[in-house]
C-alpha cells in the first residue's frame, strides 16, 4: 500500500523506508541494525532485510557490527552532476579561485528548492565545514543561494519560501521575507552576494550567479573565516575575483 504525496500520487512505503535507512547511514557515517531501527522508527527485522538487499547490490557494506554506504553511490552521484554542463564548465575556475585566494571555492545549483554543491576545492589555509559535494542546504542563508534567488522570478522565490520557510541558523540569518527580498534587490544591482556569518558563525562567503540568457544555472563562491575575510578584501577585491571566474563560466556555458 502507498500513501498519497503532495502531487496527489502514491508513495511506496518500502521504498520510502529504504531511503530513510540510506539517509540515516549518510548522516551518521555508519550504524548497526539496532541503532538504525531506534532512530528511524522501523523494526529491526525490517531494517535488517533492507540492509541485506542493499548489501547484495553493493549500495551498503557490512563492516562487522555496522553498515556504511558503499562507493557505488559515487557512480550515481557522478552521473547526476553531469546532467548539465555546469560542473565541467565551472571546475577549472573553482580550482583557479582556490589558487588565487587560498580559501574554499565551490559551485552549486538549485534543485527542489535547495542548494546542492556540485564541486568544491580547498586551499592550504581553508577551514573545514559541514559542506561537501552533494550537500543540500536551504538557499536563504548562503551567498550561493541568495545569488541565485536574486535572479529568480519573485513568484518562484515566494513558492520556495512557502515550502521551506526561513529557518534561523545564526543571529545573522534572514528570517523575514522583507529582510530577504531587500537583500536580493541589492544583490541584483551589484551582481554578487555576501554571506556574513548567516549559516555558520565565524564563516563568510562571496558568491556570484551564473546566468546565461534567462537561465540561472547556479552560482560559484569563495568562503573563509571572518577574521580573514574582512575589510576591502572581503567587500571589494574578493567579489571582483569571484565575478571574474563567473564570467569565464558563463562564456563556456554559452558556447558549449
Amino acid at each position: 500500500m502507498g500513501a498519497p504525496n503532495d502531487d496527489g500520487g502514491k508513495t511506496i512505503k518500502a521504498t520510502d523506508k529504504a531511503f530513510t535507512i540510506i539517509e540515516y547511514l549518510s548522516k551518521s557515517g555508519g550504524a548497526g541494525v539496532t541503532e538504525i531501527a531506534n532512530n528511524v522508527n522501523v523494526s529491526k527485522s525490517t531494517v535488517h532485510n533492507h540492509l541485506k538487499t542493499l548489501e547484495q547490490r553493493d549500495y551498503v557494506v557490512n563492516k562487522g557490527d555496522r553498515y556504511v554506504l558503499g562507493y557505488r553511490f559515487l557512480t550515481l552521484g557522478g552521473k547526476a552532476r553531469l546532467r548539465s554542463n555546469l560542473y565541467e564548465a565551472a571546475k577549472p575556475e573553482i580550482n583557479w579561485l582556490v589558487e588565487e585566494t587560498g580559501e574554499t571555492a565551490c559551485v552549486a545549483t538549485e534543485e527542489c528548492g535547495k542548494l546542492v554543491y556540485l564541486y568544491q576545492a580547498r586551499g592550504e589555509q581553508a577551514v573545514t565545514t559541514d559542506s561537501h559535494v552533494g550537500t543540500r542546504v536551504l538557499p536563504h542563508c548562503t551567498a550561493l543561494g541568495k545569488a541565485m534567488l536574486a535572479h529568480y522570478p519573485e513568484d518562484k522565490v515566494e513558492e520556495l519560501l512557502d515550502h521551506h520557510g526561513l529557518p534561523e541558523h545564526t543571529p545573522n540569518t534572514h528570517t523575514t521575507r522583507e529582510e530577504l527580498f531587500k537583500d536580493l534587490e541589492t544583490i541584483r544591482e551589484r551582481g554578487y552576494a555576501f554571506d556574513d556569518e548567516e549559516r555558520i558563525e565565524g564563516l563568510r562567503c562571496v558568491a556570484a550567479p551564473i546566468v546565461v540568457g534567462d537561465d540561472v544555472h547556479g552560482a560559484l563562491s569563495v568562503s573563509g573565516p571572518a577574521k580573514r575575510l574582512e575589510g576591502d578584501w572581503y567587500s571589494e577585491e574578493l567579489p571582483e575575483i569571484v565575478r571574474r571566474a563567473m564570467r569565464v563560466v558563463e562564456i563556456n556555458l554559452r558556447y558549449s
